[in-house]
């Protein structure tokens, strides 16, 4: 896999799909906290045959090195990286943490925004009761249990458990001080206030049995956004792979052009 070096560490990148322009605006997919580039497996599989799209390991995460303190320097790598590919305009399509990332560039980079698609994400932290004591008992049980039962939670219920498994497997290899250094990073994310900057066409996509970022959330920054599609998918936190089809079709309309108002999808 090709890496770009980011402050001394390397980070693994796909760049898939036709580079001519032809097929449109490329699409460039940002993966969210403990997880890595391949939750977006059948996105870029359905969109590489017809538009150029990237996809990026987050510093610390997947196969890419190194950490970051905030999600600014995190957006600020999105960028290099783009750069580096001689890339312009795209649309980013964030998911839970990736979707912070991606209003952080729509703000600090709306010139280079065409459209902006965030997957189970919100724009201020505000954790429930239940998350809450489970981060605080972080310092308090052995580090896999606490990743194994923040991803267990982020599935609806009656997933495939050992799907479940699996991305507790994947998670559990990020490393300890990266996870803690971006839950800080999460905790102090804030842009709530300027979500009415924030004009280009934007597609909201979240599940309805989130209980890590609930819909509830999401709806009250959704009310401030200009020009927001809402669409409610029957999934949890995970919806790039809990319901890959009904996200890539929702996203694939919406590039297009060919979604408007408030969808909700059983």
């Amino acid at each position: 896999m090709p890496q770009l070096a980011v402050d001394g560490a390397g980070m693994t990148y796909d760049d898939e799909g036709p580079h001519d322009g032809d097929g449109g605006v490329p699409l460039v997919f940002i993966h969210g906290w403990t997880a890595d580039r391949h939750r977006w497996d059948h996105q870029m599989a359905h969109f590489a045959d017809k538009r150029r799209v990237v996809r990026l390991d987050l510093r610390g995460h997947g196969e890419s090195g190194g950490s970051a303190r905030t999600i600014d320097e995190l957006a600020g790598d999105v960028i290099a990286l783009l750069d580096h590919l001689e890339i312009d305009r795209f649309i980013p399509v964030g998911h839970s943490m990736g979707g912070m990332i991606a209003q952080t560039l729509a703000l600090a980079h709306p010139e280079r925004i065409e459209r902006l698609v965030l997957v189970n994400s919100i724009s201020r932290m505000t954790y429930s009761r239940g998350r809450g004591l489970l981060m605080a008992a972080s310092t308090l049980v052995p580090f896999k249990l606490f990743v194994a039962a923040n991803i267990q939670r982020a599935f609806a219920p009656g997933h495939p458990r050992e799907e479940v498994r699996e991305y507790i497997r994947a998670s559990s290899a990020t490393p300890r001080d990266v996870v803690m250094t971006y839950y800080a990073a999460m905790r102090s994310f804030d842009v709530l206030d300027r979500v009415g900057e924030i004009r280009m066409p934007t597609l909201l996509v979240h599940g309805y049995y989130d209980i890590q970022l609930p819909v509830s959330q999401m709806l009250r920054m959704a009310k401030d956004y200009p020009d927001a599609v809402v669409r409610i998918v029957d999934a949890g936190h995970e919806l790039p792979v809990e319901k890959p089809a009904e996200l890539t079709s929702a996203l694939d309309r919406f590039v297009t052009g060919q979604v408007g108002g408030v969808q909700l999808v059983g």
